[in-house]
């Protein structure tokens, strides 16, 4: 017959506790059934575990026998732990991947909300422009990916947010005065920094402003940081200006309704640990608008100048209709 762990159980809560009594009642069983579980364990070793039928004294074999196991026990105890708590998210680790924006402005209230429910999760958190984060899940760097990338084969893919693009530039810029019909027009002539994110706009009107542009900055931090030392303007997503830029402005252009769309990619749900499903299930719960905040709370991004004009309410509506489509 093989050691069991009841076994080792049994005879570690008779040493402990010095009877077969005591013992049974630790363990929710009857003292008879200790006594046969002790039994079975002596005949398998070939020697007494105890000097004497009260069981108060070990024998010098016991003893050692004792502190193996003890230290089995307590390594079985810690697997059965560990596997439960993976299984319930309760440990484990998360890996993100995504862009500089939303690990600014759109996962601070997250992170906190989940670190707090799952306080023995470990997260990796990397930001990076939407191409890398597609290469980091295609590798299997990533568990979750948030970024404006494409569909890609073997993952799900679903909305998180969806943001209006417009013109950011300094509160003294001549063009914050006037911003109430600005257009692609008001742009050519103007020192136009690029970024990584005007490849998303296909507005024929908007090609002109780029090649006159002789500045390219890839970096959100680093271009918002050129606009406010005055080096020109540039284009963003609303919720892509980062907190602490308080001394810019967001301004609405007319002629366009170019969106910018940020995506959930995971790998399908049976393929990632629980740890990751209750990350991602935090994100679907969450209402992202573009009016800067996060679950109506005003968390999503810093205050921006007095200067940043409402988009009418169609445009808000048809924004909040995308974001709920894709947390169904």
């Amino acid at each position: 017959m093989a050691i069991k762990i009841d076994m080792l159980r049994c005879f570690q809560a008779v040493a402990n506790h010095g009877s077969l009594a005591a013992a049974a009642t630790v363990l929710g069983r009857t003292p008879s059934a200790i006594s046969m579980m002790l039994k079975q364990f002596e005949e398998h070793i070939g020697a007494p575990l105890f000097e004497t039928a009260r069981k108060a004294r070990l024998t010098p074999l016991g003893a050692l026998i004792l502190t193996e196991a003890q230290r089995e026990l307590g390594h079985f105890d810690r697997t059965i732990q560990a596997i439960e708590g993976l299984s319930q998210a309760k440990l484990g680790s998360v890996r993100l991947a995504v862009t500089p924006s939303v690990a600014q402005t759109v996962l601070p209230p997250v992170l906190q909300r989940f670190m707090q429910d799952h306080p023995k999760v470990r997260i990796d958190l990397r930001d990076m422009d939407s191409t890398a984060v597609a290469d980091e899940l295609i590798h299997d760097r990533a568990d979750i990916g948030l970024a404006s990338i494409a569909s890609l084969p073997g993952f799900e893919r679903q909305i998180l947010f969806s943001d209006a693009f417009g013109v950011v530039c300094r509160a003294d810029h001549p063009l914050s005065q006037n911003w109430h019909d600005l257009s692609w027009a008001d742009l050519q002539g103007v020192d136009f920094i690029v970024n990584g994110l005007c490849a998303q706009i296909s507005d024929e009107a908007f090609q002109p402003v780029l090649d006159a542009a002789r500045l390219t900055v890839r970096n959100t931090a680093s271009l918002l940081g050129l606009v406010q030392a005055g080096m020109g303007l540039t284009l963003l997503p609303r919720l892509a200006v980062l907190p602490g830029f308080n001394d810019l402005c967001f301004l609405p252009l007319r002629d366009t309704t170019v969106r910018r769309t940020v995506w959930m990619v995971t790998p399908p749900r049976q393929m990632v640990p629980p740890a990751v499903r209750a990350f991602a299930e935090v994100l679907r719960r969450l209402r992202i608008n573009d009016r800067s905040s996060v679950d109506g709370s005003g968390t999503g991004i810093g205050k921006l100048s007095h200067m940043v004009k409402d988009t009418d309410a169609e445009t808000s509506a048809d924004a909040d209709a995308d974001a709920d489509a894709g947390m169904r």
